[in-house]
């Protein structure tokens, strides 16, 4: 783990990790530090998650990786990085978003957090009230996770337990079992939670999961953007 000079100690019920070691093949570029209106990304998602009282780590694939979000963004609300595990990848250069949760599991677990809400870098219209909601709706399970009408789950904007979800996520990558869904024991108590009944309530326009797989995203992004404040 790389920390940075100012180190929060809030709460360790849970604490908040976003990806950003992805290869990010389909964009062509490291997604969290694209300039968009002059400011990375990723920037958009740490404003949004100061306002939360909770401690944020961002997980990479490397140290270089780290050097250049020190470059470029603001990091003072960040905890730590974590950097991804070597020793447990199956073979060279593997870049999947398993790695990443396992090693913040790893790392979470040493530093006594009960929790993780899991983050991707390339959610910039993430609504706090939404971070809000699922934290309190998860007091009472282990894990609780955002679900579309046909089932699909948001794997990358949920809560998982810390101590579980190392032990699951270290079976999944032995397995080479990398589907994020997979991460979800049985035995766990999870809240299924309804993005068009629930969320959408408190995300009207569901901003919070518009995400960047490729260039063309992005001018859905500038157009929402710009919505978003005209209403506000």
């Amino acid at each position: 783990m790389k920390k940075v000079s100012k180190v929060r100690n809030i709460t360790k019920s849970l604490a908040i990790t976003i990806l950003i070691g992805g290869k990010s093949t389909r964009f062509g570029n490291d997604k969290g530090l694209f300039e968009f209106f002059e400011k990375p990304l990723i920037s958009y998602q740490l404003e949004t998650l100061s306002h939360l009282n909770y401690d944020i780590f961002l997980v990479a694939h490397s140290m270089n990786q780290v050097q250049e979000y020190i470059n470029k963004i603001d990091i003072t609300n960040i905890n730590a990085f974590i950097i991804d595990e070597i020793n447990i990848k199956t073979k060279k250069n593997l870049h999947t978003p398993m790695i990443g949760l396992y090693s913040a599991f790893k790392e979470l677990k040493i530093l006594r957090y009960e929790k993780m809400l899991a983050l991707s870098c390339d959610t910039p219209l993430l609504k706090k009230e939404v971070l809000i909601y699922l934290i309190e709706e998860c007091k009472n399970y282990d894990c609780c996770i955002p679900q579309w009408p046909n089932g699909f789950l948001e794997p990358l904007i949920a809560i998982y337990p810390v101590k579980k979800g190392l032990k699951t996520s270290r079976k999944n990558i032995k397995k080479k079992s990398y589907k994020l869904t997979n991460l979800i024991s049985t035995q766990w108590k999870t809240h299924f939670i309804p993005i068009k009944k629930e969320i959408k309530t408190i995300d009207e326009n569901l901003l919070s999961f518009i995400n960047i797989n490729e260039p063309l995203d992005l001018e859905n992004l500038k157009e929402r953007f710009f919505n978003e404040k005209k209403e506000n």
